[in-house]
């Protein structure tokens, strides 16, 4: 009987201990959301002016009619593919993964996919595409430049040695709660058919634009800022659905874990009052035994 009431207190002990860093990282996924999502709806704003200047410069420098609706680019392709270093973080890399796989296999060309998290990195190895550079995934908002600052400079220098035509982007998208939904974005050539679409964005105000000065220059500037705004986003919305499966799952474990200790608080407490009850009819027998002697 003391042996085991004894495994049970350390089940339970084991168990007390597991609770608390449960709910540590919990705490922690719960504060990094808030930053994370912030960081997201500033950018949604920053975003759309970017693409409010590019539309202006294109307007004034329309495609010609003959410029086909699509184009079909040709040339190997590099992917960037956000994931995270940790886990506890549920299905949130398989449910990339899968999605990456399905998506470059209808694409053609050669691809080379770039990694941005261990995690990530460990299970697109098993999918047999060609790997890249790896990139460490930044664990606050002022880290995200540097990483995106690594990753341009990696695509211009593929670009520059014509081992790269395209680049696609790959992450996870926050959703309402801690859903999130797998998305792609094709973030190079800034082909004809790009300037076709942001052409077409609909003016806020009824006074129409007019780009000043060097409208090469200016242009320019916006391309470097859509690269850039487009990379950040892509990390800042990445990091968000991370935190948040990682909530999701630190939830769904400390509920686990407190019907774990419900149990065996259970189990011992019976368990100990077996033995009480055995303790105490012991008494008793012994007792009678000695009144009837």
């Amino acid at each position: 009987m003391s042996d085991t009431t004894a495994s049970l207190r350390r089940k339970i002990g084991s168990a007390a201990d597991l609770q608390s860093v449960v709910r540590t990282m919990k705490a922690m996924a719960a504060s990094s959301i808030g930053q994370y999502e912030n960081a997201v709806r500033s950018l949604d704003d920053y975003y759309r002016t970017v693409q409010l200047g590019l539309a202006a410069c294109f307007r004034r420098n329309e495609p010609a009619d003959g410029t086909p609706a699509h184009q079909n680019v040709v040339g190997a392709i590099g992917a960037v593919v956000f994931g995270s270093d940790q886990g506890l973080v549920g299905q949130f890399n398989d449910v990339m993964v899968d999605f990456v796989v399905k998506t470059l296999g209808n694409l053609p060309g050669k691809k080379t996919v770039w990694t941005v998290g261990e995690r990530i990195q460990s299970r697109l190895a098993d999918s047999g595409l060609p790997l890249g550079e790896r990139f460490i995934l930044p664990n606050s908002i002022g880290a995200i430049t540097p990483l995106v600052g690594q990753i341009v400079i990696e695509m211009e220098t593929r670009r520059e040695k014509g081992e790269i035509a395209q680049v696609y982007l790959f992450h996870n998208r926050p959703e309402s709660g801690s859903v999130y939904t797998p998305v792609s974005q094709r973030l190079l050539p800034l082909d004809a058919v790009w300037q076709r679409d942001l052409a077409t964005i609909n003016w806020p105000t009824k006074n129409m634009p007019q780009v000043m000065n060097d409208k090469e220059a200016t242009l320019l500037a916006f391309v470097r800022e859509y690269i850039f705004v487009s990379l950040f986003m892509a990390c800042a919305e990445s990091l968000a659905s991370e935190n948040a499966s990682r909530l999701a799952a630190m939830q769904r474990a400390e509920k686990n874990i407190d019907e774990l200790l419900e149990d065996l608080n259970r189990s011992f407490h019976r368990l100990r009052q077996s033995g009480i009850d055995e303790e105490l009819f012991d008494v008793i027998s012994g007792f009678e035994a000695l009144t009837t002697s």
